[in-house]
Parts: structure tokens; sequence; C-alpha cells
């Protein structure tokens, strides 16, 4: 019998988090989940990391505030997986992942890292404007850490979450598709990679056990997912039977609209600009260093955009 890793969650209560403990949980992972003190009477959390203990999680108390409480959380399991915050909108934490580096590099035992990244790949955005390049410097900060402590690792770049993006029909700042007008950005023909959270999770918890992953980028390109904004909206106009009323917003426009934005949602909006005008998830193919998800695990049956979507009607 397959012996599976032990797998640590940490940010296992946030958006992606608690959904990581589900699938390590489903697979058959001993799972265990870091809690901070500074949790404080944070009563939602609370209740999900409860939550999580009666599904058979454990719970580790630990903070970035305490190195050795790091170490010794490492220490109980094989795997690590980290999403804490990078969006800042929310509170951007990648560069805290650097002590937990030194915390896996302390203690040694430790098979595979998989850090906050579940985006775009940091590696293909030398060239990203400010001041969103910050959040790919700050995980190519971290990337940098972990080879240089020669600690075993899977990037995962998941592309565009589809609460985020298809919530919205690719509209920042819009999380509920309209049943009226939607905001075509630039052509709207650019493609994007589309992926269920749920998804994202389960490719992976596949992947940490994985030896044709260890040491390279995991993305998740699911090939029906792939799609523009137009083709986009066109399934959720199927969906409604209604054509929305359309209006365009120029690259000109748009980067104008962003300028007069403050500091955090400038860096979201930078983002999405690469992305809906850009084309930056879909304009480089796979090579050496990666591997495609949903050709390593075509067992896993992944959430199509129009599955997604109908849930909004």
């Amino acid at each position: 019998m397959e012996i599976k890793s032990k797998v640590l969650v940490i940010g296992g209560t946030g958006y992606l988090g608690k959904r990581l403990v589900k699938a390590s949980l489903g697979q058959g992972h001993e799972t265990y989940v870091l809690y901070r003190p500074e949790i404080g009477v944070d009563i939602e959390k609370v209740q999900v990391l409860l939550s999580f203990k009666e599904q058979g999680a454990h719970l580790v108390q630990g903070s970035f505030n305490d190195q050795r409480s790091l170490v010794d959380a490492v220490k109980l399991v094989d795997v690590v997986i980290c999403a804490v915050s990078g969006v800042h909108i929310r509170s951007h934490q990648i560069l805290l992942q650097l002590k937990l580096v030194d915390a896996i590099k302390e203690a040694g035992n430790v098979k595979r890292f998989l850090p906050s990244e579940f985006g775009t790949d940091p590696a293909k955005m030398e060239n990203a404007m400010e001041p969103g390049r910050v959040t790919f410097d700050d995980k190519m900060v971290v990337r940098k850490a972990i080879e240089d402590a020669g600690i075993p690792f899977t990037y995962v770049s998941a592309n565009c979450f589809a609460g985020y993006f298809l919530g919205g029909l690719c509209q920042p700042g819009h999380i509920i598709p309209s049943r009226e007008h939607v905001s075509i950005l630039g052509n709207g023909k650019e493609k994007a990679i589309y992926v269920d959270e749920d998804d994202i999770a389960m490719y992976t918890i596949k992947t940490v056990d994985d030896p044709r992953t260890l040491n390279k980028t995991l993305y998740i390109r699911p090939p029906n997912n792939i799609l523009s904004q137009r083709e986009v909206v066109q399934i959720w106009e199927k969906l409604i039977g209604k054509e929305l009323r359309k209006s365009t917003i120029s690259s000109e426009e748009f980067l104008a609209c962003m300028r007069e934005q403050d500091y955090a949602e400038q860096v979201g909006l930078t983002h999405y600009y690469h992305v809906c005008y850009e084309g930056c998830l879909t304009n480089f193919e796979i090579g050496d260093e990666g591997e495609e998800a949903s050709e390593l695990y075509p067992e896993v049956k992944y959430t199509t955009v129009e599955k997604y979507m109908k849930r909004y009607l």
C-alpha cells in the first residue's frame, strides 16, 4: 500500500487554504494545519479550524514571529504547503515565507515545499509593470531562497481563480455577473485560463507525492477553460438567454483609471492588465521545467467554465 506524505498547510483558514486542507484530507493524507496565536477572537477562523479537527486534521500552533514554533511544526510532516495571502487588497505576506524557508532548512526533514504562488508564473513576468510587479518580484525572492537552500519544491501556477474572474465576467471589481451590461477589456480576445478553486486544491495535493513534478512548476491549464473574455461572456449569455449590452475599455483608458486608485488597487489592476490586455497566461509554451496538471491527472474531472457559471443563475 502506498504511504502518503504527511502534509502541513499554512494559511489553512484562507480562501484557498481551506480548500487545500479539505483536498489533503480527502486524498488520505495525514494533515496538519498551522494556527497562529495572533488569531485572537476571530471566531470565523476558529470555527473553520474546529471543523478541520472534526474531519481528522491535526491543529498545530505556530507563528512567523516564533521561529522555534515553525521548526517544530515542520518537523511533524513530509510536505509543507503555504497559502498565505499574496493579494494586496487583503494582506500581502509573501516575504514572510523566508522565515518558513529558514525553518524548513533547519528542520532538514521536508521532502517538498509548495510556497504560496497559485497565480501567474512569476518567472514569466520579468517585464511586468509597476506597481503590480512587486508580487512577482517577491515570489522570485522566495524561490531563490528555496533553491539556494536546496529545498525540494513544486511551484503551482493556477492562473485565474474562477471566483474572481468568472464571477465578474473578467471585469475588475465585480464578482457577480451582470445580466445587463459588460465592459470588454481591449478587444476582449486575449486568452486566459480559469480554474475552479476546488480544482486548484485537488491538483495541488495530487502533486505532493508525484516525482514528475519534483523541482518543477505545475501549470494548471484545463484545455476547455482557456478562453477569451468575449467567449466567457458568450457562455453567460447562453446561460441566461440574453445578450448583454457591451462597451469597451481601451488599454489607455484602463491604465489612466488605474493610476487614480490607491496602491493596493493598482497592484491588482496591473495583474488584470497583463492577463486581459497582453495575454500573459497563454503567450508561452510549457518547457522542460514544467508539467501540465490536466495531462498528468486526467482522472480529475475539472469544472468547466460553463458548469462553474451555472451557480450564478
